[in-house]
């Protein structure tokens, strides 16, 4: 994401333009009156033999603009509350909460360090903040069952990805509505799962999080499970593209490599194609990962804007033009992208270079980065184009699950 479109984008990296005649007196010359009507007389013959002059047809009123869409009528006028609803904060508690969406943000995330309460006590809960509050927003969780699930004390306790591939159709549809069903209890709309990447290295990471290493059958599962969340009300979220499975390392301590992108076109990119057919109103969260062959050498996918062009324009084998929303992993919990870019930065050039939701578990510094962002587009970092698509695409996926 240190990339960004044109100029622009480039720009973004050291971020760290009369008068009127008064009408003459009637003559009382006869003999100039007289002149004057014999010339007039005169001309009338030359006059009478042109043609009529052709006719113009009278130019056509300009076209009425399009009627706004419902998503585009709910994005705010103000920029700043525009810009602050491609947030997506992490909070730990009602106080938090409620800091962050008085701030304008349009999601939270609840990261496992956050109080149980904030999913349980009646009044102070999420529940809560959706009844005070009179406008939509997201609320986010990682919930793929196994190692990565949150609060299972208040959310439950599921089997992990790996081992749910080997159950019976119903049952992993039933899952992903039974996960589905306890986070929209708890006023949770959004679930950062399932995972697509491939185990196809022994990478640590990626392990029994996986559902497989053939892309097709992680198709299947995967297809299967995100139906079940959908059936709950929850959207379910791909991850993460462009695929992490044969990476060289995982970005929650430094920048990892993938394959170059022809090799990840053969294999990791499979699944999203199929998938995004299918859930085309799915999300998509844009990984860390630096594929080599696509956009400027050693950028992250979450800042490179050739990444976003190659998901959106579905240009890979199988792959289907998508119009979702694209959230980035974490800007401020995984040390590599820390060490390529603060997160006021790592913000910035994630949405310039085409995210729709910047996400960060810390939710440190959110006025600022807010500010900052307003700023990038006020000085012609980012085009505010680029903001009210992104946030007209948020505001869609609410609609879509009926907030």
């Amino acid at each position: 994401m240190r990339a960004r479109t044109g100029a622009a984008l480039l720009a973004l990296v050291c971020l760290s333009t009369f008068s009127f005649a008064g009408c003459a007196e009637q003559s009382e010359d006869n003999a100039a009156e007289s002149a004057v009507l014999e010339t007039a007389v005169a001309g009338r013959e030359d006059v009478d033999k042109q043609e009529a002059p052709e006719m113009v047809p009278p130019t056509s009123p300009p076209a009425a603009p399009a009627p706004l869409s419902p998503a585009q009528q709910r994005v705010p006028d103000d920029l700043r509350q525009k810009v602050a609803s491609l947030m997506v904060v992490g909070v730990a508690n009602y106080d938090q909460a409620r800091f962050a969406l008085d701030q304008g943000v349009g999601g939270l995330i609840i990261p496992s360090w956050a109080d149980p309460a904030l999913l349980t006590e009646v009044g102070r809960d999420i529940n809560a903040l959706r009844a005070q509050y009179h406008r939509p927003f997201s609320v986010a969780i990682d919930f793929e069952g196994g190692r990565v699930q949150r609060h299972t004390q208040v959310l439950g306790e599921f089997m992990p990805p790996r081992a749910l591939a080997g159950q019976p159709p119903e049952v992993i549809r039933g899952t992903g509505y039974d996960i589905g069903r306890s986070l929209r209890a708890h006023g949770i709309n959004v679930d950062y799962a399932p995972l697509l990447d491939l185990d196809v290295n022994g990478l640590d990471i990626v392990g029994d999080r996986a559902f497989h290493g053939n892309p097709d059958e992680v198709v299947r599962v995967a297809g299967l499970f995100s139906q079940g969340l959908i059936d709950a009300g929850v959207t379910p979220t791909f991850k993460h593209f462009p695929g992490h499975g044969r990476a060289s390392g995982d970005t929650h301590h430094h920048l990892a490599v993938t394959p170059p992108l022809d090799q990840m076109r053969e294999l990791d990119l499979r699944p999203y194609g199929p998938l995004l057919e299918q859930y085309p109103r799915a999300s998509v969260m844009m990984g860390h990962m630096i594929v080599p062959g696509l956009g400027p050498d050693g950028v992250p996918s979450s800042m490179n804007p050739d990444t976003y062009r190659l998901l959106r324009t579905g240009d890979y084998p199988g792959g289907v033009p998508f119009e979702g929303v694209v959230v980035t992993d974490d800007l401020s919990g995984m040390r590599g992208i820390l060490d390529y870019a603060p997160t006021r930065d790592a913000v910035a050039r994630a949405i310039g270079s085409g995210a729709d939701q910047a996400l960060w578990s810390s939710g440190a510094d959110l006025p600022g980065i807010i500010d900052h962002i307003v700023w990038c587009v006020h000085n012609g970092y980012i085009p505010e184009a680029r903001v009210d698509e992104a946030a007209t695409r948020a505001q869609q996926q609410l609609i879509d699950v009926g907030l």
